[in-house]
């Protein structure tokens, strides 16, 4: 999680890190500050699995990103197919994307929210980072299904969204 601002933080981005961290400590979140970085890491617990999360803040765009990292990375011989399978999952997601990276595997969720001239309000923070956790949770079978299950992608989708349609 890169987020090295080449400008120095103005008063409005900094002010929406302080109501981020407050939001996450008053929300139960326990949120870590990395280093000094505009970022918070913090865990969460769903229902098909335990979920690494990134909330941040990058100051000289005046933007919210939160990421929702898998519990696991998608191995080297499987990712044609997990690309295949979030590119499946994408379509028709109205709010955020999931994301891999080809180098290593990983495969996040990611939300976010341009706040530039606005107030980040605590309603504007939960409201970017539930959905992201939720819907890593609801697809996680799913990936899960690709890499280790030997289940094709459409095949997945088909178990994760058949409920939904």
């Amino acid at each position: 999680m890169n987020n090295s601002d080449p400008t120095p933080p103005n008063e409005h981005s900094l002010e929406a890190f302080t109501t981020l961290g407050q939001f996450l400590e008053a929300d139960g979140w326990y949120p870590q500050r990395i280093g000094d970085k505009y970022v918070y890491r913090m865990g969460f617990a769903g229902q098909n699995g335990q979920q690494t999360c990134f909330a941040t803040i990058f100051m000289d765009y005046e933007q919210f990103l939160f990421y929702a990292i898998a519990p696991v990375k998608a191995p080297e011989t499987a990712r044609p197919a997990v690309a295949e399978f979030i590119t499946r999952a994408n379509y028709g997601l109205r709010m955020g994307n999931l994301e891999m990276d080809f180098a290593d595997g990983e495969v996040r969720y990611k939300t976010s929210l341009d706040f530039e001239g606005e107030t980040l309000t605590a309603g504007l923070i939960k409201n970017t980072i539930y959905p992201a956790v939720q819907t890593l949770d609801r697809y996680l079978p799913g990936l899960m299904g690709v890499v280790y299950g030997g289940k094709s992608p459409a095949e997945a989708i088909a178990d994760v969204e058949g409920e939904y349609e």
